[in-house]
């Protein structure tokens, strides 16, 4: 599960949330056992519970911490009775209040406890005690694709085409369900033990089939008719070409030391490509087409699923 330090709760923020929050905070410590009212998702899960069970913390061992976000924590975990390792996304209900998030953290969690893809973090249930709320999510043992970017700085094409055909694949799941994500970006994209991309932390995902006008997001990755407009699903087109610029070269195309500077760089859409052939001639035409400012031109997800450059790296062999 996604938690960067970044919060993992949906919030409609008039500012959106920034890159300089990247920065690693300590390991929080472990929950213990505590008298639970527990509840989980409506539907029903396939794994690790029984149909109509309900769990409690006692249910689960909880091992080493796997992230930590504004809002809680996120654990490794082992269902008890199936022995189904998982990760356990630990909320605390007095931020939550204090922070007046608590319908969006409802929205959360309905939103992902029907979401069933296999390139999408599957949410099994949650329960809460007095004090917390527990997601009990898929467990993605490769962590997060910004730990992995952080250590290899940049990934070869390849690679990256396989990441954005998955990511896309599930961004067209997504919105045929009427669901934009509005916060796609490394920390958000989970591998799996294939290092398979996942997507994850649905904290600023909405339910619509209607434009949207609310400012939210990471500011490198916000599409610029966020910046003052209204917008559909398009946004997350925007921000996969966004991804795939910084999976190649190392940093988000708009990038700059102010906010302003990064709003100003989004609206001028003005991208400024390495001249050390980093990028090659076909992936530069998938990028163009995906970063452009008029949401009408910008290319349809189907469209980077059948471009030559995804699938002449994605084909079998």
């Amino acid at each position: 599960m996604a938690a960067s330090t970044r919060s993992n709760m949906p919030v409609d923020s008039p500012a959106a949330s920034t890159r300089s929050k990247r920065a690693a905070q300590d390991p929080p410590s472990a929950p213990t056992a505590q008298a639970a009212q527990p509840r989980t998702a409506e539907e029903e899960v396939s794994v690790p519970k029984s149909a109509g069970a309900v769990w409690s913390l006692a249910d689960f061992d909880i091992g080493k911490p796997l992230g930590r976000g504004k809002f809680g924590n996120v654990y490794l975990g082992r269902e008890k009775r199936t022995q189904a390792v998982i990760a356990l996304k630990v909320i605390f209900k007095r931020q939550v209040e204090k922070h007046d998030v608590l319908k969006q953290l409802r929205e959360e969690v309905e939103i992902q406890a029907r979401l069933k893809h296999p390139r999408v973090l599957r949410l099994y249930g949650y329960f809460h005690d007095e004090k917390r709320v527990y997601l009990v999510t898929e467990l993605a043992p490769n962590g997060e694709l910004f730990k992995l970017l952080q250590k290899e700085k940049r990934f070869d094409e390849p690679q990256v085409a396989r990441w954005i055909s998955q990511i896309a694949d599930a961004l067209a799941f997504l919105h045929a369900h009427h669901v934009i994500h509005r916060d796609i970006k490394p920390e958000n994209i989970l591998l799996d033990h294939d290092n398979d991309a996942k997507v994850a932390d649905f904290g600023w995902s909405t339910v619509t089939a209607h434009k949207r006008s609310t400012f939210c997001g990471t500011l490198d990755y916000l599409a610029p008719e966020m910046l003052g407009e209204s917008y559909d699903h398009r946004v997350d087109i925007w921000s996969l070409g966004v991804l795939m610029f910084e999976l190649l070269v190392g940093k988000a195309p708009f990038d700059a030391p102010e906010t302003e500077q990064t709003q100003q760089r989004i609206r001028s859409d003005e991208v400024v490509f390495p001249q050390d052939g980093t990028v090659s001639a076909e992936a530069r035409e998938l990028l163009l087409a995906l970063l452009q400012k008029d949401p009408e031109r910008r290319l349809s997800l189907q469209g980077v699923l059948d471009h030559a450059w995804i699938k002449r790296h994605t084909a079998p062999a």
